[in-house]
């Protein structure tokens, strides 16, 4: 017989500051029910209530109405943003304290997969030592719904290939808050969506979630207009702007296609740095920083080695490699912030660059958003334009009337939005992005994918988010803390790629010194696609019409389980009808993923 939900709460309403976060007399009853094996992605923009909703879950806080039902023996672990360690001596301190502290050999045993030395002191440990003591002290605890705030923050590749492995063969239940697209595709199949204070659940993972996102917009900017409701419209702007922006992304993306193939073309197969265009010349005028040669050592760790690349006006640049791998090192050297020790960069007099780093430490929480964007005016220049500074809050999807807002009453998110709102207001022709997507919700990530697209300068970026880079970046420097680094024309996807690729084919590759003809100005033609057996020809075909049919029932049935009486009233329905449920969610997971396989099969 399935189970019912382990933790439920209905009638949910939460005031803060004097208005209703969540829930609310003038608006539908909230109720959440999460099962025992449920992978839920909790969404919402920044200052939606995401984190407050995990305090109210792991009872830290009470609710305004409503009542929370929580089955007997279940433990709740919350795995929170910035948890507090300024209490413990040490990594392991931290994690032996609280009511439920996990055993120390259990601790120990995770913090040796994850490569964190637990006696490491608190004061001391670097933002990604203290996020890998957090999970281990979390997953040690042996929880049976786990609530991750942002899990990915500051951990590298590796950890976040480990948490993802861990996650997947998991038997509990768990709910995450992330701005990692990829780390939510690859193990979420339900979401939440926490919008306007109230919770939509919808049984399809973070990968339908957009979609879904942009079907509700639909409906209700349609029955604005209906009503012809002035004021409703006006409060859909920020939704519209969604909406219409992810279309202009579209073209984005088409256009940094097309960057990567002409730049596919200045680099030779082996990554060096023999770049080459139909000009030389003219090249070598648009260089903005020119690295030849470059190595880097502190003692007898040698972390840069040969390193040649010819940075153009325009690129976008990622870095990407493991903790320690010398991602900041060569950022540094490129920046001209660090000498190399052998070899020579050579940076244009004209490039004056921003950088923005991960630890937004740049504003004052005494000031008001007027005064670190306007200095206390009502007008900006941005870029040399003059702007508004409600205006341009609006672009940073920013409610206008939070301009006297202290900037200390604002979200995590929210603070970082408006460092990146600021930072691209200056004038320069080089960002420099230092793990930019923390603290992000996805609308704002989307907005900063856009933000990029259209800057005209250079940009260089460091960061573990791979869905980031891959929709952001023209070349891929990757580290794999040999002291070499790859270059590579694309994002994260074409740099783990490259390093799958077998060693016979690498041997096969073209002389570096060999000139390699330059790109059509034009989309890159995709590779030449498989030949499809007739099997594989009728699945390909017909999966899409069976994909929608299991959507379909899994609504239906979501929909009738949503009843909290049904468990009670009709056992046996409920237990019907929740095996139903999963065979339809495992069959839909099957299909899609034997539909991805053959698509890129099909069509390269």
């Amino acid at each position: 017989m399935a189970q019912p939900p382990i933790l439920s709460w209905e009638g949910l309403g939460l005031q803060q500051g004097g208005r209703w976060l969540l829930g609310g007399p003038d608006r539908e009853q909230i109720d959440l029910h999460i099962g025992p094996r449920d992978r839920l992605a909790l969404i919402g923009r920044n200052g939606a209530g995401k984190t407050t909703l995990f305090r109210l879950i792991d009872d830290r806080i009470e609710a305004d109405r409503g009542q929370r039902k929580v089955k007997p023996g279940t433990r709740i672990v919350f795995l929170e943003q910035e948890p507090d360690f300024s209490a413990c001596d040490t990594l392991m301190d931290f994690a032996l304290s609280g009511a439920h502290p996990p055993a120390e050999h259990e601790v120990e045993s995770i913090a040796g997969q994850l490569g964190i030395d637990m006696s490491t002191p608190a004061a001391t440990a670097s933002g990604g030592e203290k996020r890998r003591a957090a999970i281990a002290k979390a997953l040690a605890q042996e929880p049976d719904l786990l609530l991750m705030d942002e899990p990915t923050n500051h951990l590298d590749l590796s950890a976040i290939d480990w948490l993802e492995d861990w996650l997947t063969r998991y038997k509990g239940a768990f709910v995450v808050i992330s701005h990692d697209r990829t780390f939510l595709k690859r193990l979420t199949s339900a979401t939440l969506w926490l919008d306007r204070g109230i919770i939509r659940r919808k049984e399809v993972g973070f990968g339908g979630y957009e979609a879904w996102e942009e079907q509700v917009y639909a409906e209700e900017a349609r029955a604005a207009e209906k009503l012809d409701a002035k004021l409703k419209i006006e409060a859909h702007w920020l939704e519209r702007g969604v909406t219409a922006r992810r279309k202009r992304n579209q073209g984005r993306l088409e256009k940094l296609w097309q960057m990567r193939a002409q730049r596919a073309a200045m680099i030779s197969r082996s990554g060096s740095a023999k770049l080459k265009l139909a000009s030389d010349e003219e090249f070598k005028s648009k260089s903005v920083i020119v690295a030849d040669k470059v190595s880097k050592s502190f003692g007898e760790n040698r972390v840069i080695r040969d390193f040649s690349l010819r940075i153009q006006r325009g690129d976008r640049i990622g870095v990407v490699g493991a903790n320690g791998a010398g991602k900041t090192t060569l950022l540094k050297l490129l920046t001209g912030e660090m000498q190399p020790d052998s070899g020579t960069i050579t940076i244009s007099k004209k490039l004056s660059g921003v950088m923005i780093d991960q630890q937004r430490s740049l504003l004052a929480a005494d000031l008001t958003v007027r005064q670190v964007l306007a200095e206390g005016g009502d007008w900006l220049d941005v870029r040399g334009n003059r702007k508004h500074v409600q205006a341009y809050l609006k672009d940073f999807l920013f409610d206008p009337k939070i301009v006297d807002t202290k900037v200390g009453t604002l979200s995590g998110g929210e603070r970082s939005r408006l460092l990146l709102a600021r930072e691209f207001a200056r004038t320069a022709n080089l960002l420099v992005l230092d793990e930019p997507t923390n603290d992000l919700d996805l609308e704002t990530l989307d907005l900063l994918q856009e933000v990029i697209a259209d800057f005209d300068g250079t940009v260089l970026i460091v960061s573990h988010d791979r869905d980031f880079l891959d929709r952001t970046v023209t070349i891929t420097l990757g580290l794999d803390g040999s002291g070499k680094v790859d270059v590579i024309a694309g994002g994260y996807e074409d740099w783990e790629r490259k390093r799958r690729e077998p060693v016979a084919t690498k041997a096969k590759a073209p002389s570096a010194d060999k000139k390699l003809a330059p790109a059509p100005a034009q989309s890159p033609q995709p590779p030449k696609a498989d030949k499809l057996s007739y099997k594989d020809q009728r699945d390909y075909e017909l999966l899409p019409a069976r994909i929608e049919e299991l959507e379909a029932a899994i609504a239906k049935g979501e929909a009738i389980l949503s009843d909290p009486e049904l468990y009670t009233k009709d056992p046996q329905k409920f237990a019907t009808i929740s095996k139903g449920l999963e065979n339809a969610r495992a069959e839909k997971d099957a299909a899609e993923e034997r539909w991805l396989e053959l698509a890129e099969r099909a069509e390269g």
